[in-house]
């Protein structure tokens, strides 16, 4: 692959973005720990501010557990319309710098700034305007990683949160990546870090140190990614034509689900959820996934690819009866999801003025 031209990317990431909004529009809620989600037995927490994040409550972690480990905890309602619309607003103002931006979710984003709007000469720079210009107008802070592509921006953003700023300039990414402890690269979860930890792989140095061979043997696909990072190479563009992969629904129940007949028939509610989300996007779909979470938390999930576009309800919902049906019931069920993917999209042409294959 051809080297491209060194580029300037920034990666914002918001500091605890739902539970910050909780505690700005409610001054009681300021620099108490909160979690934003629901307090009930199924409950499980979007958000936790910093001062919750201190007793070890962290998203996606059941109420009832963030309660035991916080027991001053404070848990607000979320209001995903009020997020959506500040998101906006902060997505405005990346905009007066440059078209280039690649949204992640509502609470980050990737930046090209290597050429701006304003002629600003470095991406430090624009960063600092960037996350000034966030905190007054939106009153919130930002935290941000500037570097020469997304996963070291990514990376870097992460470093010195909340309302941080970090760089990692050309010549300090060698260094930068052969110290960095390899639990810190994206990608790298905790089942993976103890895999690369058997195979004496601890910092980025140790990973460099392998071949491609070696790493594709251990990791897969996964492996191809290592390599490359571990020598700081990451040509993904930033792309503003960003499609979405798939579209889902999914319910958390109060009472457990105990056989297969009450999973389908909740799945009713849940795939009609889901089948007219994806109507709206006007994708064309091959993947049906069906996702199940028992009641000890562990979660299975089961796939079926049609060669065909799924164009019909009746097709998704024979498609998700054969899967629940590929299934033991281990437990009883607390979560049902489902989601179309695998979409099949007119091929666009980017605004980097590169042919971009969708599949």
């Amino acid at each position: 692959m051809e080297k491209e031209i060194e580029r300037k990317i920034i990666h914002v990431d918001m500091d605890a973005f739902y539970a910050s909004v909780e505690q700005m529009d409610n001054p009681k809620l300021k620099g108490k720990p909160i979690a934003v989600g629901g307090n009930s037995q199924r409950g499980v927490v979007a958000a936790a501010s910093y001062e919750a994040r201190k007793y070890g409550v962290h998203s996606a972690m059941p109420s009832k557990i963030a309660a035991s480990k916080c027991r001053s905890l404070i848990f607000v309602k979320a209001r995903f319309d009020r997020y959506k619309q500040l998101s906006q607003q902060i997505r405005e103002i990346f905009y007066r710098y440059t078209d280039f931006v690649e949204p992640l979710s509502l609470d980050e984003a990737y930046l090209d700034v290597t050429e701006n709007k304003k002629g600003i000469s470095t991406a430090t720079d624009i960063a600092i305007e960037i996350k000034k210009a966030i905190k007054k107008e939106i009153g919130l802070t930002a935290s941000a990683g500037v570097s020469i592509n997304k996963f070291l921006a990514k990376i870097a953003s992460d470093y010195r949160k909340p309302d941080g700023l970090f760089v990692i300039k050309p010549h300090q990414v060698v260094p930068f990546i052969e110290e960095l402890p390899i639990e810190k690269f994206f990608g790298v979860g905790k089942k993976t870090a103890e895999k690369m930890h058997e195979l004496q792989i601890k910092t980025g140095a140790d990973l460099k140190a392998k071949s491609l061979k070696e790493l594709i043997k251990h990791f897969g696909k996964q492996g191809r990614y290592f390599y490359t990072v571990s020598r700081g190479e990451d040509y993904r563009r930033v792309n503003p034509n960003r499609i979405r992969k798939s579209v889902g629904a999914e319910n958390t129940f109060s009472e457990s689900l105990q056989s297969k007949e009450e999973i389908i028939e909740a799945l009713q509610t849940i795939a009609e959820k889901c089948w007219n989300r994806y109507k709206q996007t006007k994708a064309q779909a091959h993947t049906v996934t069906l996702k199940v979470k028992f009641d000890d938390f562990k979660q299975i999930t089961r796939s079926k690819t049609l060669e065909e576009v799924i164009e019909s309800a009746v097709v998704f919902d024979k498609a998700l009866a054969e899967l629940v049906d590929s299934f033991n019931m281990e437990n009883k069920v607390r979560l049902v999801g489902c989601s179309l993917s695998n979409f099949e999209i007119e091929t666009p042409i980017d605004s980097h003025g590169q042919l971009t294959l969708r599949f």
